[in-house]
């Protein structure tokens, strides 16, 4: 393949595996060399401006990650956004150019055909089928974060308390030995006796 250029890539159509779809729904193919930029600025005003409740984000090969940035990047900025998530393969048709052929012979194409990972990202305002397969409820607002904090921030300080509050002054520990020795002798203390004079020495 050293002497051919390719000079042509073309996708197979498949239509869009999301079913009850409006007719006029938004597709943003996502190309490898997109600008996610230029993609995002177009995808909002789709769904600001315009008023959108769905929009569908699709991309092949070395584009399915630029596909889900793309897809994660939205629902940071809308928020309340249910999404499904539809995996398949697509034909990519790819003509190279023989670029070592002799003057005056006919031009020489080589087609080869791929299978490429596809994803096809479907983003709604209007609640979808909890079922469908690759189903992601919309994440949660950020908004409930701070009485989390708050409440983590009086646990640590209350726990911070309650560990200071047990701990003994380290004089108190020698005084009970020392009255112990001193109980006068019976059966039963005079082994106590013993066994602290044992650990003296």
């Amino acid at each position: 393949m050293e002497n051919f250029r390719k000079v042509r890539t073309s996708e197979e159509e498949m239509p869009l595996p999301f079913p009850d779809l409006p007719p006029d729904v938004v597709e943003m193919k996502v190309k490898e060399g997109s600008k996610i930029r230029n993609l995002m600025n177009f995808a909002m005003a789709q769904m600001e401006v315009k008023g959108s409740r769905q929009i569908v984000f699709s991309g092949c090969g070395r584009a399915v990650t630029k596909t889900i940035t793309c897809v994660e990047i939205m629902k940071r900025k809308l928020g309340g956004l249910h999404q499904v998530t539809k995996v398949r393969y697509k034909t990519l048709l790819e003509v190279w150019e023989n670029q070592d052929r002799l003057p005056g012979s006919p031009t020489q194409n080589l087609t080869v055909h791929k299978n490429v990972p596809s994803i096809c990202i479907l983003l709604s305002r209007d609640p979808l089928d909890p079922n469908e397969t690759g189903y992601q409820p919309p994440e949660p607002q950020p908004s409930p974060q701070m009485p989390l904090d708050q409440a983590g921030g009086d646990t640590s300080s209350s726990s911070t308390k309650g560990l200071k509050r047990p701990m003994p002054p380290p004089h108190e520990e020698p005084l009970p030995k020392k009255l112990q020795v001193q109980v006068p002798d019976s059966p039963r203390v005079s082994g106590v006796r013993d066994h602290q004079l044992d650990c003296h020495h």
